[in-house]
């Protein structure tokens, strides 16, 4: 009895061990003149998947630049009006005709290489829902555990509660904007940190999973857009090509002053040779 069981065991280990095997997924290539970038998208947000591989395979992508570069923070593309487009002409506004709803996956953040879609604002967008076709990929920077637990939004609104109680910080806090600027004024606030809480009650704190915390603190990435922007992928391989791009020199717009082209193809392969090759681990199908 022991030996059948142990031999059904087997034979469901050989079966499941078969189908994980000859699942098969996409691996996206972005291919630049610094480098191959590739990237796998994430089941868990299908209408972003779907659309992106349908934009590949039509070609949307060929011969696009990234339009928006900024280092320590990402690298943007998608915008069909990049290509061709003459020197110093502003990008950022094209698209395919339609936008894609908002599919935030808490699993999913903004590490180093997250590809996630643009968007507008808030104000224009307040179901965030995505761009149809514009993308970028999450440079980022390395972060202390302590100022991943400061909520630099919730540390604002504690100042602008703690200078409707007292004059002079209001007037100092006033001056130190209008003389160095949104950089000065948020150095200030962390210096101030305790004492806004002391005066107000009020807690600029955050939690964050710990999956999370250990991203931000080691490979880096750009905390503050979660929950904000569809996480939709991630680069597995070719994080440099990444590095490489960011730091390109760009106009006032954020325009890499020499164009920085791009074109995107998808193939289909058995998830275990992309394991294999780029040592992405596929997650565990959810029923």
């Amino acid at each position: 009895m022991k030996s059948r069981n142990w031999l059904i065991g087997l034979t469901l280990g050989m079966v499941l061990f078969s189908a994980c095997s000859t699942e098969k997924d996409y691996l996206v290539t972005i291919h630049t003149e610094y480098g191959d970038m590739h990237a796998v998208l994430y089941d868990e947000t299908p209408q972003h998947k779907e659309n992106f591989i349908k934009l590949t395979k039509e070609g949307f992508y060929d011969s696009l630049i990234f339009h928006r570069v900024i280092e320590n923070f990402m690298i943007q593309g998608g915008d069909p009006e990049s290509r061709n487009a003459q020197p110093g002409l502003p990008l950022g506004s094209g698209g395919p005709g339609y936008t894609v709803p908002a599919e935030f996956v808490p699993k999913y953040h903004h590490k180093k290489g997250a590809l996630s879609a643009a968007r507008l604002g808030d104000q224009q967008n307040p179901s965030k829902a995505s761009s149809g076709s514009q993308f970028y990929i999450v440079q980022g920077q390395v972060y202390s555990e302590e100022e991943i637990t400061i909520d630099m939004q919730k540390l604002g609104m504690i100042a602008q509660r703690a200078m409707q109680q007292n004059d002079s910080l209001a007037k100092y806090c006033a001056q130190v904007y209008q003389t160095q600027g949104s950089a000065g004024y948020a150095a200030l606030l962390l210096d101030l940190k305790d004492s806004l809480s002391s005066m107000t009650g009020m807690d600029y704190k955050r939690t964050m999973d710990p999956a999370r915390m250990k991203d931000y603190t080691t490979i880096g990435g750009a905390p503050h857009l979660d929950d904000e922007y569809t996480v939709f992928g991630e680069v597995i391989d070719g994080m440099e090509i990444i590095d490489k791009i960011a730091v390109q020199p760009t106009d006032q717009r954020d325009r890499p002053v020499e164009d920085i082209s791009f074109t995107i193809s998808v193939e289909e392969l058995p998830r275990s040779r992309i394991t294999k090759d780029y040592g992405y681990e596929f997650p565990l199908i959810e029923n």
